[in-house]
């Protein structure tokens, strides 16, 4: 058969226990869209899943076997993708430092904090396309669920698709969500606990990725 639609459920029901199972991604579009609304959420959403498309392509391609099979490009992409990680966190703390010594100071009265992030498209598209998980992920996971099709890169170009499309949909929920109630919780206390959570989850996953 051309295409083989019997793993379809079970892929289906795989996936989404990996998409729901929260990274950087979800991180990143959580905060993104608390503090900045669903503008620059959607703009982070599109910068991960241009990064995600990238990487699934490149298994799709063969590139991604080629790039496992070399321990020291892998290993690259592991310290690159671990200190961008690291260097979200110390933004993210740099601007709340910044922020509370201006209060400290009486030249922030209230809003939003000056120092936000920078362009929130790029900033999704760098924290996905450093973070060698997902190419690791597509190389292993898509692979296991071509079945009988007599053509294996179109079946991993449907599934492909597939994974990527559940994954807009669960993040754009994000984005949508998070937009929705941000307007409710302006508080400075609630940014700062959510930077502070943010920096702590950036660097953690950022030492894991290094100890994987």
């Amino acid at each position: 058969m051309l295409l083989d639609f019997t793993a379809l459920p079970a892929f289906v029901l795989a996936s989404t226990v990996v998409i729901l199972t929260p990274g950087v991604d979800a991180f990143l579009l959580l905060r993104t869209s608390l503090r900045s609304g669903i503008r620059p959420g959607m703009y982070a959403l599109a910068g991960i899943h241009t990064a995600s498309f990238l990487q699934v392509t490149a298994v799709i391609c063969g590139l991604g076997a080629l790039v496992t099979r070399n321990p020291a490009v892998l290993a690259a992409l592991k310290w690159i993708g671990a200190a961008y990680l690291l260097y979200l966190a110390a933004t993210i703390l740099r601007g709340l430092w910044l922020t509370r010594r201006e209060t400290a100071r009486g030249t922030l009265t209230g809003g939003e904090s000056p120092h936000e992030d920078g362009n929130p498209y790029l900033r999704g598209l760098l924290s996905n396309i450093t973070n060698p998980k997902m190419l690791l992920f597509s190389l292993a996971f898509l692979p296991q669920f071509v079945g009988e099709s007599t053509r294996p890169a179109l079946q991993l170009v449907m599934l492909g698709a597939v994974f990527l499309v559940l994954a807009a949909i669960w993040e754009t929920t994000i984005v949508l969500a998070a937009s929705r109630i941000a307007t409710r919780l302006h508080r400075r206390w609630f940014r700062d606990s959510l930077d502070m959570v943010s920096a702590a989850a950036f660097a953690t996953i950022s030492v894991g990725l290094i100890a994987a």
